[in-house]
């Protein structure tokens, strides 16, 4: 499938703004992504897959933080992982162009899959198919970790939630339903794990098991 097909979100929806998101992604998020690798418990020797890599911050912070793990990124955006490529230049991090309804990789590839702020870009149908590409290449016991958007939980963040779902495809989180969509896709143990306020909303924090 095409991304025209998908319906797909460059960083930042909009193509001309991609050189700006490296530096915005950064201020922004980079300390819910060290939380994410926290909660995700990478070991050395592991293979692991950061879905919807972008230009590379949580997969070079995965590299710095665990050196002997062995690292994928894919991104559906060809700019962005020019970006990355060329910021993770001498490391042996793998980096792939892909949708992540349709990656590239055989059944039980990885030992850990890793998301920062890639589920909102998507549409509802192609959560779906994503959890469940992410459930067929994860190994027996192993594990899926997001932080994105989630349900608002005070007054504050309710109406942030208001405000800020109508801007992408960010319903879906703001309303509650990617757990329900985790389950959907065949996981078990899913949980929203943790959760934090920031200036955009809502955020959360995700982790669903593929059973043996």
């Amino acid at each position: 499938m095409t991304q025209k097909d998908s319906h797909y979100v460059p960083a930042f929806g909009l193509r001309w703004l991609t050189p700006y998101y490296d530096s915005f992604a950064k201020t922004f998020a980079n300390s819910l992504r060290h939380r994410l690798l926290q909660r995700a418990n990478i070991q050395p020797g592991q293979s692991v897959l950061d879905l919807g890599c972008g230009t590379g911050l949580l997969t070079m912070m995965i590299k710095r933080s665990v050196p002997e793990s062995h690292l994928t990124g894919l991104d559906g955006d060809e700019a962005v992982l020019k970006i990355a490529r060329d910021k993770s230049r001498g490391t042996d991090i793998q980096w792939n162009h892909a949708l992540a309804f349709d990656m590239p990789y055989p059944d039980q590839s990885f030992d850990v899959v890793v998301s920062s702020f890639v589920t909102h870009h998507l549409t509802s149908a192609d959560k779906v198919r994503t959890f469940k590409e992410v459930r067929r290449v994860l190994r027996p016991d192993s594990w899926f970790h997001i932080v994105d958007f989630g349900p608002p939980f005070n007054i504050l963040t309710r109406v942030q939630a208001v405000v800020m779902k109508n801007f992408e495809r960010t319903a879906d989180n703001f309303e509650g339903r990617i757990l329900p969509m985790l389950t959907e896709a065949g996981f078990s143990g899913v949980k929203e794990a943790g959760h934090v306020i920031t200036f955009f909303g809502p955020v959360a924090f995700y982790q669903a098991r593929k059973g043996a």
